[in-house]
Order: C-alpha cells, then structure tokens, then sequence
C-alpha cells in the first residue's frame, strides 16, 4: 500500500493489486481483512469493481476518512456476489453480525434499547416492555433510546388507558383481583366478567396513542365521552376525560415541523474528525415524537457508509415493527436502492430512503442535524468534565497514571455465615455492571474478614495473571483497585497481589474514620501503599465523589450476593445433595410429595408417577439412600407383612 493510495506508481503488484483488477461488477458485498486475515470491514455495493477500486484511487471527491485505515491496515479483500441490491444489504447485515469488524458502525448494544409490545390479537391484550422484537404479528413500538423513557410512556398508558398489566400466568391463577383494579387501573379480566368490545376499544386507543396519531384518538375519545355523559354513565365520561388530558399533555412537548400525512425517521449526522453523532428525529404525521442520539467513536468512514451502517444496523433488528414511510438521510447509500427493498419487505409496505433538497423533508434532517451537533458537544462536555475527575483523582492521590478503569471489593457476611465477596468496577467515572464480579467465600474461618479479602482478591488476581482476561473479557486487571477499608486491609490486598507476581497495580485503601478522638465527626481517608497516615478527602472533592460511589456500590453489590446466599442455605433440600437429581426433578418431586419425608416414604411406583421423574431419578434417589448410613432416602416398605423394603419394581429399587 505505498504511495499516495491509488493502485497507480507502485513498482511491483501485490496480490491485493491483482484482486483490484479482477472484481466482478455486479452487487454484492466485499469484506476487507487485515495483515493476520481477521475481518476489518464489510460493506455493500451495487457495483463491486467500481466501490472497491474507489477506496484505493487518489483523487476522488469523497470524505476520504476511510483511506488512511485502508493505507496501513488493509491487505486483503474477498468479495461476495449476490443477484440483487436487496440480497446485498441484506448479506451485508449478517456479515457484520457475524463478524463484528471494528471499522463498522457500532451502535449501542441492542440490551439497551427496549420496545413495548401489545398483541392486539391475544386474550386480554397489555402492554409490555421487551428487549428484541420478534416477527410474531404483534405491534412493536420503540425503540426508545432509554429504559426511563419507555417505562415512562409504559406508565402513561397504564394510568388512563386500562389494560391489564400481570402476565398470563397470573391472568390465569389469580382469585382475586389485585390492587391495580382497586385503583380502577384494570378492569380485573382474571376475575370478572369484562366486556370484550369495551377492553377491544381501549386497546385501539392504545394504538393510536402510540403511533402518535393523536387527531385521530382525540375525535374518537370526545365522542365516546359525549355519549357516555348522555346514557348518564358520568364515571365512564370522566375516564375518558382523564385520557383527553393526557392525550392532550403529551402533544404539548411535540413541536410541529410539517403538515404531513405519513410517518418520517429523519437522520441527523455531525462529525468532527473521527468522531462522529448521529441523531434520529421520529416523526409521526408532521409531529416529532422522538429522538435517539447514538455517539460513534474512530469512524473513519465516508458518511454515505456511516449512513448504510446505521441504517442496517439499527432496522435490522425491528422486524418492521417500527418502520416509518420514509426514511430521511443526509447521504445517500451505496445500493440504496436495495436497501429501500429490504426495508419495506421488513415492514410489509413500501420504504423509501431519500436524500431532501429543499423544503419540509430538508428541514427536517436540518433539524436532525441540528440535535446531532448539540449531542455532540454536549457530550464533549461531559468527557471533558470526566476527565477533569479523573486527573484530579490522579494528581490527589499520586497515582502514576489516569485511573479510566477502577475496581473496588468489599466483604459481606452475616455473623459470620454466608460470607460473600463482591468485586464492582467503573469506567471512565460510570459504573460498569459487565465487570461486575462476585465470589462465595469457601475456605476462611466465620467472620474473619482479613483471610476473606485474601480468598476473594487472590481469585480474582489469579484469573488476571493466567490469562483469563483475554479468553474472558472482563478479568482484565484495572488502573486503579481500591479496598473498603484502612491499612490492614490495604496490606491483605498487597499482599494477594505481590504472592501472585502482580507488582505494579496500584492498590489503595478507602476508610471512614473518625476525625477526632472524641468521635465528633466522619472523614475519609485513603491509604496508599508505604504511608502511615491516609489522605483525607473533602466532602465535596471530586476523587471522594468517584471513589465513595464505587465503594457504595460495592456494599450494596456484596449485600446482594450475602442475602443470595443466604436464601439459597436457607431453601437447600436433602434432594440437592443427591447426585444425579436436578433443579426440575427436585421441584417435581417437592410438587408432588410436599416434603423430603414424603418423597423418601414412596414406593417406586408412586416416584415414577411424577412428571419429570424417570428410571435414572429414582436411582440416583436409592443409590444415594444406599450410601447415606442414616438410609435418609430409602424407601419404606409398602407391603404389609414387611419384606426386603423393595417398591414393586424391584429391577429399579434393587439399588438399595
């Protein structure tokens, strides 16, 4: 790849200069590998020879972010043909799940969006909150770009609208209603009889209400309101009222951008070098309902792929559930035409993906772009202001470098028993849960909190020294460890690192102690390595602020697992000892006998009776009696004159 990037001027071809030279033209898909083979990036192409060829010839007129990569990364590409531009986006979206190359756009993980679900065909419909829609025939609304946010909008409609909100195990078990019928937010279907036309009508609202055709829900409630109030049903009147209000209310937050009869997702992009913020505007008949930001680190891309990348990506995983009428973009894609086909076959009903010039659709990505640029520098802001924390963490405390990733442990027990070691970890100032670890304290004595600390945290430093972080993301050792206490427990975790060859991780103390020997005020204190005294930290210091939370977090994530264990001692059977017999045949088995003496006094029969339950049970049940010197679980002899304390089948019972 030398020279100024075109494929012109090289004194010798290499093998990537033949594969230039040879590429189909038709569409299909190209994935770029690097020097060791590994998959950098995939994209898609209406036309293979000229999209490929276009990445390494000087002179064109695009962005050109992408090239400097392709220069000093790229050493390979394959490409893959298919019969149409739809086949391609379509193979492009599974190859970069499949693959995951870094280059590509890489939106949040889908665990953080959620939807909200109502199956308008079901049995007493709800509305429900889901991590992935599914191509059930269901109604998808979302994504939301916060949990807070479709819990809020889940919250709404559950307040006015009245549809049940237990699941269907509930719905079907229930004997009496619950406490949302006595609010008069459920018409309680699991106990009374409803009328199925009235429910019907309400799930319509719902409906409406989220696809935001307000106009629509608004007429249709004024009017069953008017005639409630005339059949003189004035408490069925004034509930529609309640939901004219919040109808009502939610339109005063939606600013109007157009007079416009369709549904619109418009995409807004801001870049600054590498970095780059999209934001999408969810537009329901002219009204924006909705807007996602999604921030995109080391994007290197021509903003017409960052387009493609986003588009797949991120309706891909709808299944049309949310698909608009028109999709409104600041670059158009390559093959978009393609991708406007699989679109609309996602949805059922035809998409298009369009580059506005002029007029309300172009005011619309202005407007898209407008939010992606305050984004963007709001969050600029608030990394600056992270890393101002983090320097001034560092320069406090003398730690050799900026402490991005931090990890802290603490011991949780209850007298002694169900002794629990919990592991909590913060990136860049922000809790990070996926780092989150917790250890069940199995050779210390009760209540030593000391030979605790060493179990846990030489564990844990042993799965970082043997390498467990690279087959197991997560174990990674971090910039910073801190301990919930003062020097004795400082000196326990130095001591589990240095036994392990860990030299070189900062490791230090966090205490609340007194300030005064007559006890008249709390202060904490941090305590590094090779100092007597700890360094007190301000109540209103920004290294207290990181460190305090990340050690209350830890507290309360060790609590957590000591309750779990607590539980677990407290539910254990004498079935759980029993080799052979799992979590299903245990609760089987408790089901059907109600206890472990009932189960111990069947006959073999009687075992095998049980759904679930099979030969291999009910041996493993007699082996175990066998081996036990009490014979806990051996059958008691269902003859009358005695006998051998065989079940009628002998071939199974003859275990014992």
């Amino acid at each position: 790849m030398d020279g100024e990037g075109g494929t012109t001027g090289r004194s010798a071809a290499t093998p990537l200069d033949e594969k230039l030279e040879h590429l189909p033209s038709g569409p299909g898909c190209y994935l770029f590998r690097d020097v060791e083979g590994v998959i950098v990036y995939v994209g898609k192409a209406k036309s293979l020879k000229s999209r490929v060829r276009s990445y390494f010839q000087a002179g064109t007129s695009d962005d050109r972010y992408f090239v400097p990569m392709l220069r000093h990364v790229v050493r390979d590409v394959e490409t893959r043909i298919t019969q149409s531009e739809k086949e391609a986006a379509v193979l492009e979206n599974e190859l970069i799940k499949t693959h995951k190359p870094r280059f590509n756009v890489k939106l949040r993980d889908d665990k953080d969006f959620l939807c909200l679900r109502l199956a308008p065909t079901g049995d007493w419909p709800r509305l429900e909150t889901v991590r992935r829609p599914e191509a059930d025939g269901a109604r998808y609304f979302g994504p939301y770009h916060s949990a807070t946010s479709a819990r809020r909008t889940l919250h709404l409609v559950n307040k006015h609208f009245q549809l049940r909100t237990c699941g269907d195990t509930e719905l079907y078990s229930r004997r009496r209603p619950c406490l949302q019928f006595q609010i008069k937010r459920c018409p309680a279907p699991c106990v009374y009889e409803v009328d199925r036309e009235a429910y019907a009508a309400q799930v319509r609202a719902v409906e409406l209400f989220l696809d935001g055709r307000h106009d629509e829900l608004t007429a249709e409630l004024e009017r069953r309101m008017h005639e409630a109030a005339a059949a003189f049903e004035y408490e069925l009147a004034g509930r529609f009222r309640d939901q004219l209000r919040a109808v009502a209310s939610a339109r005063e937050g939606q600013r109007v951008v157009s007079v416009q009869t369709i549904d619109q997702d418009a995409l807004g992009l801001y870049r600054e070098g590498d970095l780059a913020e999209l934001v999408l505007c969810v537009v329901k008949k002219g009204h924006v309902v909705d807007t996602q930001s999604f921030e995109l680190e080391k994007s290197e891309l021509p903003s017409e792929e960052l387009v493609a990348g986003f588009l797949g990506q991120y309706y891909g995983e709808l299944h049309g559930g949310a698909l608009p009428d028109e999709v409104l973009v600041p670059a158009l894609p390559e093959a978009s035409l393609g991708l406007a086909e699989w679109l609309a076959e996602l949805r059922g009903k035809k998409v298009k993906v369009l580059v506005p010039k002029a007029g309300p659709r172009r005011q619309l990505i202005e407007l898209a772009t407008e939010n992606a640029r305050h984004a963007f520098r709001e969050k600029r802001r608030a990394s600056d202001a992270v890393e101002a924390r983090l320097a001034s963490l560092q320069e406090r405390l003398r730690l050799p470098t900026t402490p991005h990733t931090i990890e802290c442990c603490d011991i949780s027990h209850l007298a002694g028993g169900d002794c629990v070691g919990a592991i909590v970890a913060m990136r860049d100032a922000v809790l990070d849960k996926k780092r989150y670890r917790s250890f069940r304290v199995k050779t210390t004595a009760s209540g030593d909190d000391y030979a605790a600390m060493q179990e846990v945290l030489s564990r844990r430093f042993r799965r970082a020294r043997d390498g467990d972080a690279e087959d197991a993301p997560g174990w990674e050792l971090p910039d910073l460890f801190v301990v919930d206490g003062g020097r004795g427990q400082l000196g326990v975790a130095l001591a589990a690192a240095h036994d392990l060859g860990l030299h070189d991780l900062t490791i230090v103390g966090l205490a609340k102690e007194r300030e005064s020997a007559t006890g008249e005020k709390l202060v904490d204190r941090v305590y590094l390595p090779g100092q007597k005294n700890g360094i007190p930290l301000g109540p209103q210091s920004a290294p207290l602020y990181l460190l305090a939370m990340l050690r209350d977090e830890a507290h309360r994530f060790a609590n957590v697992g000591r309750e779990r264990a607590g539980k677990k001692r407290v539910l254990r059977s004498e079935l759980d000892d029993v080799p052979g017999i799992g979590p299903v045949a245990k609760k089987a088995l408790l089901t059907a006998f109600g206890s472990v003496e009932a189960v111990r006094a069947a006959s073999d029969e009687e075992l095998l009776a049980v759904t679930s339950v099979t030969r291999r049970h009910v041996a493993a049940l007699r082996s175990a009696g066998s081996a036990s010197t009490s014979g806990s679980l051996r059958p008691r002899s269902t003859r009358s004159g005695g006998g051998s304390g065989r079940g009628p089948r002998g071939d199974v019972g003859s275990a014992c």
